[in-house]
């Protein structure tokens, strides 16, 4: 059975709307923080994970594909937190913390993140017996849309909690991008290889850890360093 001339169309826009965010999210992250070219690499990224995931999406619900479904929606909602955590800096200072779209937003990615790591607990089959990486993706989603609730109407902990959350949403986003991309894309090639899924976790996560650290550095009481 051959795939409709629109999936052709929806697929080379995924394609290319992939292929700008894996070259933009590093380059926004090696740039100077607040300046033009990192704001401008960021909203552009930001907008190619959007098209990514809307993409993803519809092709993963017509195959279909229920793993890359869900996931879409959880490395989306990923960028999505980061992006809208900037209109959040005031928080507990008159300014609403969140916005109903930021509630139903979160509340669709626990949704599907709790759908995905059930599945891959008790049905692989209905994630392409991608059992592991749905656990694992669908508790890092749950996490991240947990945390988005909770910092809606707790005050944060930390004066800079915004850019932390900025800073790991996106790195997040970028993670689940590449993981999906691997898994979908690669894993068939290689007969479902499961260190496919762990190669960019184990390159991600010390990023986050990394970069966090840095930035706690740079915002500890002392004398001040411009922000790289």
């Amino acid at each position: 059975m051959h795939n409709p001339w629109w999936m052709h169309a929806f697929l080379a826009v995924h394609v290319t709307a992939a292929s700008g965010a894996f070259v933009l999210a590093p380059l926004a992250l090696v740039t100077a923080k607040g300046g033009g070219a990192h704001r401008l690499w960021g909203k552009i990224y930001f907008w190619c994970m959007t098209v990514v995931a809307f993409t993803a999406l519809i092709m993963a619900v017509f195959l279909p594909v229920l793993f890359l479904a869900l996931v879409a929606i959880f490395s989306f909602y990923a960028a999505f937190a980061a992006y809208r955590v900037l209109g959040q800096k005031a928080a507990w200072k008159g300014a609403p913390v969140a916005r109903g779209l930021d509630w139903v937003a979160a509340i669709l990615c626990f949704a599907a993140s709790l759908t995905l790591a059930v599945l891959g607990a008790i049905r692989p089959e209905f994630v392409q017996n991608l059992r592991v990486p749905a656990i694992v993706f669908g508790v890092v989603g749950m996490r991240i849309s947990g945390r988005s609730m909770w910092r809606f109407t707790h005050p944060p902990a930390e004066k800079m909690f915004w850019w932390y959350a900025h800073l790991q949403g996106m790195i997040g986003s970028y993670i689940a991008a590449w993981t999906a991309f691997s898994l979908v894309t690669i894993g068939p090639l290689l007969h479902g290889a499961w260190w496919l899924w762990i190669v960019p976790i184990s390159v991600g996560i010390p990023a986050i850890v990394a970069t966090t650290a840095y930035y706690q550095r740079k915002f500890a009481p002392g004398p001040k360093a411009a922000l790289t």
